[in-house]
C-alpha cells in the first residue's frame, strides 16, 4: 500500500482545499499536530541541560521538593488523556486497515499527541523537584494550544454532521475537556504560585522533613505514579537483597506519621466533640466520632481504592467474553461503513469488538485492578499504625 499522510487514493483528492481550509479533515489533523512538535523542541534541550547539571539532577534527598498547586489532579488528569490517546491511536489504526492507502493523519497526530503527554509529565516532575515554576509556561502554552486545535477540530465534526455514534468525535471530546481541564490546572499554579504576570511572587518554602537526611520515608512527598509503584523504594530493595537492612538505614519518620502527632490530632478532634456536644454526653459514641473526624478521611479513601479494584474485577471475564466470541467469527471481517470527509470512522460497537482492543483494554483492567488493590491496602495499614500510635 503506498504511504501517505493524507493519502495517495483518488489523484491526492485530499489535499484540496477547494471547500476551505479548515474543511479539509487531514489539514486539521496536521495542524493538531503543531502544539506536540512545539513541547518536544523546547523541552527536550532543557531536559537535557538540566539531567546534565549537577546542580538540578534530582536526589532522593532533594531539598527543593515541592508539589505545586493541582499536583495529584495533574497527574490523574494526565493519566486520562494517555489512555485516551491510547484509544485514539488504536481507532486511527482500525481506520486505516481498510482504506485503499495509509492514511498516516488517522493516529500519527494522536501518537505525537502521546509523546508530548508523556514529555509534559516527565518535564512538570523536574521542574517541581527542582522548585522552579517560571519554565512551566512551555506547559502553559502548550495546554493552550493543544486545547484550542483540538476545539477547532471538534467543531468540524459537527459541522459535518459527526455525533456520538462515532468513537472518533467521541475521543475528540474527551480530549478537548482533558485539554481544557489541565490549561485550568497550569492557571491555577499561576494564580496562587504569581510566578509570572505578578510583581510579587509567592515564594513557598519545601517540607521541614526534606530538609532532614535522617527523613527516608519519602512516599508523602513523592508523585502520585511513584506513590502507587513505590518506585523511590527501588534504594532500600536493592540494598534488602544485598544485606538485612536495620533501623539505621530506614531512617525516621516523617512528622505526620509520627506518634506524638498523631496523638495531637486526636485530642484536638476529641476536643472539639466535646465542645461542640452541647448536652455534655461523654462515652463511646464522643470516642468514636472523634476518632472517625482525625482518621475517617483515609478509612474513606481506602475504602474507595477497594470498591474501585472490585468493580475492575468485572473487566477481566467480560473482555474475556468478547474476545472469545471475536475469535468465534473468524468469517466476519472488520468492514467500517460510515465515511466521513474522505475517511472511514469506526463506531463504538465496532471498536469494542476487536479481540486486540479488548486485550490491551484487559491488561490495562488488571493493572488498574491490582493498584488500586495496592493503594487500599497501604492506606488501610498506615491508617491503622497511625491510630494505634496516637492511642498508645
Amino acid at each position: 500500500m503506498p504511504l501517505a499522510f493524507c493519502g495517495s487514493e483518488n489523484h491526492s483528492a485530499a489535499y484540496r482545499v477547494d471547500q476551505g481550509v479548515l474543511n479539509n479533515g487531514c489539514f486539521v489533523d496536521a495542524l493538531n499536530v503543531v502544539p506536540h512538535v512545539f513541547l518536544l523542541f523546547i523541552t527536550f534541550p532543557i531536559l537535557f541541560i538540566g539531567w546534565g547539571s549537577q546542580s538540578s539532577k534530582v536526589h532522593i534527598h532533594h531539598s527543593t521538593w515541592l508539589h505545586f498547586p493541582g499536583h495529584n489532579l495533574r497527574w490523574i488528569l494526565t493519566f486520562m488523556l494517555l489512555f485516551v490517546l491510547v484509544c485514539e491511536i488504536a481507532e486511527g489504526i482500525l481506520s486505516d486497515g481498510v482504506t485503499e492507502s495509509h492514511h498516516l493523519h488517522l493516529y500519527m497526530p494522536a501518537g505525537m499527541a502521546f509523546m508530548a503527554a508523556v514529555t509534559s509529565v516527565v518535564y512538570y516532575h523536574n521542574i517541581e523537584t527542582s522548585n522552579f515554576p517560571k519554565l512551566l509556561i512551555a506547559l502553559l502554552v502548550y495546554w493552550t494550544l493543544a486545547f484550542i486545535t483540538k476545539t477547532i477540530k471538534f467543531v468540524k465534526f459537527l459541522d459535518h454532521a459527526i455525533g456520538f455514534s462515532q468513537l472518533r468525535f467521541c475521543l475528540t471530546g474527551l480530549l478537548v475537556i482533558l485539554y481544557g481541564m489541565l490549561l485550568l490546572v497550569e492557571v491555577n499554579v499561576i494564580r496562587v504560585r504569581r510566578y509570572i504576570f505578578f510583581k510579587t511572587p509567592r515564594e513557598v518554602k519545601p517540607p521541614e522533613d526534606l530538609q532532614d537526611l535522617g527523613v527516608r520515608f519519602l512516599q508523602p512527598f513523592v508523585n502520585l505514579l511513584s506513590k502507587g509503584t513505590y518506585w523511590w523504594m527501588n534504594a532500600f530493595i536493592k540494598t534488602a537483597h544485598k544485606k538485612p537492612i536495620d533501623l539505621r538505614a530506614i531512617g525516621k519518620l516523617p512528622i505526620a506519621m509520627r506518634a506524638l502527632t498523631n496523638y495531637q490530632r486526636l485530642c484536638e478532634a476529641f476536643d472539639a466533640q466535646v465542645r461542640k456536644d452541647i448536652q455534655g454526653t461523654q462515652g463511646a459514641r464522643a470516642i468514636w466520632q472523634a476518632l472517625s473526624h482525625a482518621f475517617g478521611r483515609r478509612l474513606v479513601l481506602s475504602s474507595t481504592f477497594r470498591i474501585l479494584a472490585d468493580l475492575l474485577g468485572f473487566a477481566g471475564p467480560l473482555c474475556i467474553f468478547g474476545i472469545v466470541d471475536h475469535l468465534g467469527k473468524e468469517n466476519d471481517v472488520f468492514q467500517p461503513k460510515t465515511q466521513f470527509l474522505g475517511v472511514y470512522f469506526v463506531s463504538s460497537q465496532e471498536f469494542l469488538a476487536n479481540a486486540y482492543v479488548l486485550a490491551v483494554l484487559l491488561f490495562l483492567a488488571l493493572l488498574l485492578q491490582r493498584t488500586f488493590l495496592q493503594a487500599s491496602y497501604y492506606v488501610a495499614i498506615e491508617t491503622g499504625i497511625n491510630l494505634r500510635g496516637a492511642i498508645q
